[in-house]
């Protein structure tokens, strides 16, 4: 009934893409991402950040055109638990704050578990 490789492009073209948009999106308030990444006592705050909207980038790319897309997914894997270590710090908020930021990491526990069934399925 459903076209496999096309639900398979379309599954890589979500995933790809929030991120692409997302490595975007952070290009565009790196001076606040930084800042935030230096309070929270990242060193070179400005470089790693670099590194990871490249990251975004260029794995969401890869997913998209199902180049390398497995080795894409765990490169995302390893950005999606920095990245939730230093911006999903629930434990040190309260109320809705912490209620946010607790939401972010299960979305982020989400997209880990997509792909590692990506790399499972040989996507």
């Amino acid at each position: 009934m459903f076209d496999i490789s096309t639900l398979a492009f379309a599954g890589r073209l979500l995933l790809g893409g929030a991120f692409v948009f997302a490595g975007l999106r952070n290009f565009a308030n790196t001076k606040l991402l930084t800042g935030m990444m230096t309070a929270r006592g990242v060193p070179q705050a400005g470089v790693v950040l670099c590194g990871g909207i490249v990251l975004q980038i260029l794995a969401g790319l890869m997913l998209i055109v199902g180049f390398h897309a497995a080795y894409a997914a765990a490169a995302l894997i390893v950005f999606l638990v920095a990245g939730t270590l230093m911006f999903h710090n629930f434990w040190d908020h309260q109320g809705p704050d912490r209620a946010s930021r607790i939401n972010g990491v299960v979305s982020n526990v989400a997209l880990a578990g997509s792909f590692l069934l990506m790399i499972a399925a040989g996507q």
